[in-house]
């Protein structure tokens, strides 16, 4: 709950003697230091309850003291019903019934309760004589009727036998407002408060008066701007903005930010301007706690638009703006915002913290952002409306998930649903809703800035808010549109999952969402080959997904094919199919790999085969992942194995990988990667562990003469076979059998035994809603 404060003396200035309170204000704010110290009370309090096994459902607030040595407990109420508690009812936007539900069933924390933005005040009328001896049966007149704005909430008050409303009590009526500001509450309250009459009654007409006096209004702090705040985050962020500085561009503390153009290399430049915002992906980032990535969208959203028209990004500048300052918060979204700059080589070079109390409530706040950038006059200024032509290839490259766009009706489609940010995924149980849906927006500028400015690409389309249906046709001649079969897309499981869970018609999803293509790009068919294979260098994905045409009769730019095959509409609620992201690891022919991929594609299988990875550029296999729709790279493993086994690495986190299955992988990996992956890594060993450990595992069962050896499933430990097992498989040693032919049924044993096996620990993976 926000801070509220009550006003304990019975008259006006902080005289006379103390009462249970004349009157309240919400939200009350304090420091980020005081709020800690708070917080830390009230927990040891609800800790010490559940210690003593003192089970209590209901609302718990404490009466404190604020004073220059910290806030001091005077009590703990739980009756919810003084003129403190009243304002704050009038800031709750949720249902309070909701509410009280949740704390008798035991699950307050799976609803979200929301609260206003605005600012309530509750006046006491109280009795003549109060705290002390006071009147009572005077006749009450005037009490208009609730509003939006202003209640009136009764307390001593009865009805007498000819029905009408005298006072019975010291205090009589408490009148509360809510308003744009404190003044603007006040105001609305006093007008009821002298409308409303019974026999002596009194009031304070100064209440909240330490947040309204002139004296505390000349200062700036007690107006709830902090400048120390502000200094310090400046002093946290000066180095992370310094490092992003370019030649031609100054450091950020000036009234404004030079740029010399020549400098940074151009010799004949034109500037191209972008500015856009982050949008409600804001309140998630709030709510989970997580400020990591917001620079990231904030940085992506800008220049991935200005690279649209062949831009290069030079310099950036952001707006922040928050009803109350926190400086943790502010410098990590602003140093993600140099970390990104820094990535697409623009520099950091101004912007605007303001601190609005009364605009923005002490939680609101907002981000925006400005990059400049420039292109030598000789480069392609796209779209090349003039140069795009019928059969021009349309690629698809991969954003990484939602980006910034979509997020009002992601929320809705959480809050209808009850799911909450912290739940693990249906897909990926080792990640939350919220890390998921706060995945940073993809930079695009290195991968594709030198592909324009070469001339290999006509056009490019950031797909942002609009998604392909809205933004694809921005960058087409008006004679022309764009051919797309959606069966060629690779549609993220976020998407599908939000599809479902929102019983979201396809079209509208492909007008919210990205679902899955954060840029497209029109090229020439004869470059297609040259610039996919870029693209994939820098570690993105990218594919073929249409072509353009000749505009229909209908006039339409833009035609989705096979639109009805992406989505499963069979099934319209929010339980998705539970899977798993599985690597698998060959060498060569990858004739295990085709079983796991067989499994993986039976409807009821808990595994995508997110990627293979092979060690040999001339393996089969490679190419049999290929042909099934399988992304599959090549890592040639080297000289140096912690080399080789980081850039396996890179590319798994990239991918989101849950697990890895080794499916005749020929190399031993390093204690220090099998650390990383610790009960994640699934290899199939030909003997009956731990017996005959090593290569020679079927020859060391022959020369034993054992009558019985097999295979087993384990888990890869530093150790060679030594992880702990997860299944085994028994195949008998006959007289006549030597290495080949036991070798060849220990193996169809493995090839039956193996997808079973990663069936059972993507199980143990997945998180069921």
């Amino acid at each position: 709950m926000p801070f509220s404060q009550d006003h304990k003396r019975a008259f006006e200035g902080d005289r006379g003697e103390n009462t249970g309170g004349m009157g309240g204000i919400a939200p009350l704010f304090l420091s980020d230091s005081m709020e800690k110290e708070i917080k830390e009370i009230l927990q040891k309090t609800v800790y010490a309850l559940k210690d003593q096994g003192a089970e209590y459902k209901g609302v718990l607030y404490a009466g404190l003291m604020i004073t220059k040595n910290g806030p001091k407990v005077l009590e703990y109420n739980c009756r919810f019903g003084d003129p403190e508690t009243q304002v704050l009812l009038r800031l709750l936007n949720s249902d309070l019934y909701q509410i009280c539900l949740a704390c008798c069933n035991g699950n307050l924390n799976e609803i979200q309760i929301e609260w206003s933005n605005k600012c309530a005040s509750g006046f006491v009328i109280a009795s003549n004589g109060y705290p002390n001896s006071f009147t009572k049966g005077a006749k009450i007149s005037g009490i208009p009727v609730d509003s939006d704005e202003v209640v009136t909430f009764f307390a001593g008050v009865k009805k007498s036998a000819d029905g009408t409303l005298q006072n019975s009590g010291g205090r009589v009526l408490c009148v509360t407002a809510i308003g744009k500001s404190f003044y603007d509450a006040k105001t609305k309250a006093l007008e009821v408060v002298e409308k409303i009459n019974f026999s002596e009654k009194f009031y304070r007409r100064d209440i909240g008066r330490f947040v309204m006096s002139k004296k505390n209004s000349m200062s700036y702090e007690s107006a709830g701007v902090n400048i120390s705040e502000g200094n310090a985050l400046v002093d946290s962020i000066k180095s992370a903005c310094k490092d992003t500085l370019i030649p031609g561009t100054e450091q950020i503390g000036g009234f404004g930010a030079l740029i010399d153009l020549k400098k940074a290399g151009f010799t004949d430049p034109l500037l191209v301007l972008g500015m856009d915002g982050v949008g409600t992906k804001l309140e998630i980032a709030s709510e989970v706690g997580n400020f990591s990535s917001l620079g990231y969208d904030l940085v992506g959203m800008c220049v991935n638009d200005v690279l649209c028209h062949g831009a290069a990004p030079i310099a950036f500048l952001d707006y922040y703006v928050t009803g109350k300052l926190k400086k943790e918060e502010a410098a990590e979204v602003i140093c993600g915002i140099a970390k990104a700059c820094k990535e697409v080589g623009a520099a950091l070079v101004g912007g605007e913290t303001a601190e609005m109390p009364g605009v923005y409530s002490p939680k609101q706040w907002d981000l925006a952002g400005c990059c400049i950038a420039a292109k030598e006059r000789e480069w392609p200024t796209l779209p090349e409306f003039d140069n795009i032509r019928i059969d021009d290839v349309i690629i698809g490259i991969a954003s990484n998930g939602l980006h910034s766009n979509g997020f009002s009706l992601v929320r809705k489609i959480f809050k209808e649903s009850g799911i909450t940010f912290d739940k693990p995924t249906p897909w990926n149980a080792n990640i939350t809703f919220g890390d998921e849906l706060l995945r940073p927006t993809k930079l695009y500028v290195k991968p594709l800035l030198q592909l324009v400015t070469s001339n290999q690409i006509k056009a490019l389309s950031h797909i942002t808010g609009g998604g392909l249906l809205e933004n694809v046709p921005r960058i087409l001649p008006q004679t022309l549109s764009a051919e797309i079969d959606c069966k060629k897309l690779h549609i993220l499981e976020v998407f599908k999952w939000l599809q479902k869970a929102g019983d979201i018609e396809a079209k509208e999803m492909f007008r919210t969402f990205n679902c899955g293509i954060g840029m497209v790009a029109v090229l020439d068919p004869s470059k297609a080959s040259f610039v996919l294979a870029e693209i994939e260098k820098a570690g993105i994905h990218a594919y073929e997904i249409g072509k353009i045409c000749k505009k229909s009769e209908s006039g339409k730019s833009i035609k989705l094919q096979n639109i009805e095959d992406v989505f499963d509409f069979g099934d319209t609620g929010i339980v998705v199919q539970k899977r798993a992201n599985v690597a698998v690891f060959i060498s060569g022919t990858g004739s295990n790999m085709i079983n796991l991929i067989n499994q993986a594609s039976n409807p009821s299988s808990h595994c995508t085969i997110r990627l293979v990875i092979c060690n040999k550029p001339e393996a089969k296999g490679l190419e049999r992942a290929r042909e099934r729709g399988i992304e599959a790279i090549c890592i040639p493993h080297g000289d140096d194995r912690h080399v080789f086994e980081n850039k396996i690495y890179q590319e798994l986190i990239k991918r989101d990988i849950d697990f890895i299955c080794l499916a005749g992988f020929m190399r031993i990996l390093t204690g220090e990667f099998t650390q990383k992956w610790v009960n994640r890594i699934i290899n199939i060993h030909p003997s009956l562990l731990p017996s005959f450990k090593g290569k020679d595992a079927v020859k060391l069962a022959l020369e034993a003469g054992v009558k019985v050896t097999g295979c087993t499933a384990h888990f890869v430990s530093e150790e060679v076979d030594a992880g702990k097992i997860i299944a085994q498989e028994v195949v008998a040693v006959e007289d006549n059998d030597d290495e080949k032919t036991l070798h060849t049924k220990i193996q169809e044993k493995e090839h039956s035994m193996f997808p079973k096996v990663m069936e059972i620990v993507a199980k143990s993976i997945v998180f069921s809603i």
